[in-house]
């Protein structure tokens, strides 16, 4: 990033709250728009400050105090999520602790004054200049949401289907936003919820800013999509120049060149070792890491290489009194990672010179006060040889001066100067707001003039619009009615031809002749099979068999039927019951008492013909003569036990009466 945003990038808002208070009624701003070389000026309200954001969508809206722009966090946390995708907060003065505006200032050259027209210019001029931390509360982790656009109702003839095409076309439109976001190389993850016909809602998280999104946030017919950055825990400050702290450095040169940074704290950093980086690039690498104070080696005489990059940051050198035994770096970096012995070699270089340097880091750091950054002490004792109290003088010198500088003491006036001044000073703001007024008044009828044009212009687009939209209401109730139209057309045709299907599979067993059978296969009777001896299996084949009087019933599995499954077959009187299996008694007297017979399936040769069955007529007949035998013999042990049963009671009868 560049150290200043130039007029070819972007424009910078600075802004300083002119009168009132935001937590108040109708507070005003001063505003400054910085290009990098030109300056625009305006005192607006807190309204037409958040129109003027949205419309220019300035890359920086830089302040001395963000609670001057919204009452609490929760009202800053809306402010922030209202700001257009490519607008940054930044408050110039630091982060949770800001520091006057003025010092800021003064500091990085910046010219300052207390108007707030001033002080809005010069937090432009520091925010342009990267001086500053960033205000987030959002991640760069955006949300897409695709949900239904309309409720899917409470019930009604169509609702399912209805139910169906939303739950399509939410989807639909989830494919779709995955495909845009393949396309765009973004990584996301997918979380959907399946409905009937599709999905309910899609959520898409995707590790982009909305504005690298190519998805828009829209709500069209059954479907919606919103678009959500989303929340961080609480609210960040995020320096815009990155800070580099002030590090140990210690180097292993070679044919592989290692490199470790460990900070004043004695933690490690960061470890590099390459075989083909340069002493440039060594050196870029430290630098985007920290500024060294001390560089080491792990040898007693320091490499030339070493030195070299020593002298490029005016560090403080370090090299052990003989070179380091490699048992002793082993267990200085026991626990340290490192992946080979030049980055272990470097890490003890590092760390060896930290132990040396750690008490003194510590007086130091006892002598700094706390408004004072450490390592900018530590830097300049330790490399440039300085004082603690010399830097301290030094550092806290300019500070000292704005706050020490005398005051000058003007001369008291008299009653009659001091009602001048007043006058004076009152005239002259009259005239600045007469001015003020007419051109208020310039710019008034101007704007009046124009949002007459852009009205005239916007009631003929409006009836422009709503001829179209009930052209495209027409339309859609139109396409409806055909899709329902349709839907209802393509059930019927749907059972009509499940009905056909029924038809010629019923044709083929009720034509005798079976003209698709070999000429060696005449004779031969339809069955109709039944998987199970249960009412629903006996629902399902008469759905596909249409079963009725002198059919030939094969029943697969004859068991567990009772008396109401058995009256149920009995009902469609067949001329005869073929089983797989023992009948239940139940069902074997209730079949009798229709005379219906029954006969093991093994009497008969059944042959299956795709999904349908014959059997010779000849073995059904004699399987039907067969049952008629056996009936005649029950039915005569039956008379024959009603007999043996009234000549039972009619005796007993007799020897009670005697």
């Amino acid at each position: 990033m560049s150290s200043r945003i130039s007029a070819l990038d972007a424009v910078v808002f600075g802004v300083d709250i002119q009168s009132g208070d935001v937590r108040g009624d109708a507070p005003s701003y001063a505003v400054v728009a910085f290009d990098g070389e030109n300056f625009d000026r305006d005192v607006v309200s807190y309204r037409k400050l958040r129109r003027l954001i949205d419309r220019e969508e300035p890359a920086i809206v830089a302040t001395d105090n963000v609670y001057e722009l919204a009452a609490d966090k929760d009202a800053l946390v809306r402010f922030l999520g209202s700001l257009p995708d490519e607008t940054r907060l930044v408050q110039v003065t630091g982060d949770q602790q800001p520091e006057p505006l003025s010092r800021v200032a003064n500091r990085h050259g910046v010219p300052y004054g207390k108007k707030p027209m001033k002080e809005a210019e010069a937090a432009a001029r520091l925010a342009a200049a990267n001086v500053g931390y960033e205000v987030s509360a959002f991640t760069d982790t955006t949300e897409v949401k695709v949900s239904r656009g309309r409720s899917t109702g409470s019930g009604g003839w169509s609702a399912d289907r209805f139910t169906r095409r939303i739950h399509g076309s939410v989807k639909r439109r989830a494919r779709e936003v995955a495909s845009a976001l393949d396309d765009a190389g973004l990584d996301y993850e997918m979380d959907e919820t399946e409905k009937y016909g599709g999905y309910s809602n899609a959520v898409f998280t995707v590790e982009a800013r909305p504005s690298d999104i190519p998805v828009s946030r829209n709500r069209a017919g059954d479907t919606r999509t919103e678009i959500q950055r989303v929340r961080r825990d609480g609210i960040v400050f995020e320096p815009l120049a990155k800070r580099r702290d002030h590090v140990v450095v210690g180097i292993d040169p070679g044919t592989t060149t290692a490199v470790a940074i460990v900070g004043l704290d004695g933690g490690v950093l960061d470890v590099l070792s390459t075989r083909t980086a340069d002493t440039a690039q060594v050196i870029e690498w430290i630098i985007e890491r920290g500024r060294p104070v001390v560089v080491a080696a792990d040898v007693e005489r320091m490499p030339s290489t070493v030195e070299k990059i020593r002298r490029s940051f005016s560090a403080a050198g370090w090299v052990p009194e003989t070179d380091l035994p490699v048992d002793e770096k082993q267990h200085r970096t026991r626990e340290e990672g490192y992946d080979n012995d030049h980055e272990r070699d470097a890490l003890a270089a590092a760390l060896f010179a930290f132990d040396d340097y750690e008490s003194r880091f510590e007086r130091i750091a006892r002598k700094v006060p706390a408004r004072v950054d450490v390592g900018t002490v530590v830097g300049r004792v330790v490399a440039g040889e300085e004082s603690v109290e010399a830097v301290l003088t030094d550092l806290t010198e300019e500070d000292e001066s704005d706050e020490d500088e005398p005051e000058h003491e003007p001369r008291e006036l008299t009653p009659e100067e001091r009602r001048i001044k007043r006058l004076e000073s009152r005239v002259e703001r009259l005239d600045d707001h007469v001015s003020e007024l007419n051109d208020t008044i310039e710019e008034k009828d101007e704007t009046i003039a124009e949002y007459e044009r852009e009205l005239t212009e916007a009631r003929r687009e409006e009836r422009r619009e709503a001829r179209g939209r009930r052209e495209v209401d027409r339309l859609e109730r139109e396409n409806e009615r055909l899709e329902t139209e349709l839907d209802d057309q393509r059930e019927a045709t749907e059972a009509i031809e499940a009905k056909l299907d029924r038809l010629k599979e019923l044709w083929r067993l009720d034509h005798s002749n079976f003209a698709d059978v070999a000429e060696e296969r005449q004779g031969l009777v339809p069955v109709k099979p039944v998987a199970k001896f249960t009412k629903s299996a006996l629902r399902e084949a008469d759905e596909r068999w249409e079963l009725t009087t002198g059919d030939v019933c094969y029943l697969r599995d004859a068991s567990g039927a009772g008396r109401s499954t058995a009256e149920t077959l009995a009902e469609r009187e067949p001329r005869i019951v073929l089983k797989q299996g023992g009948l239940s008694e139940v069902a074997r007297e209730v079949l009798f008492e229709h005379d219906i017979p029954t006969a093991p399936a093994d009497e008969v040769t059944i042959e299956e013909l795709d999904d349908l069955a014959v059997a010779r007529e000849s073995e059904v007949e004699a399987a039907i003569e067969g049952w008629r035998e056996r009936a005649d013999e029950r039915q005569k042990e039956r008379n024959e036990s009603m007999v043996d049963q009234v000549i039972s009671e009619h005796r007993a009868e007799r020897g009670e009466g005697a």
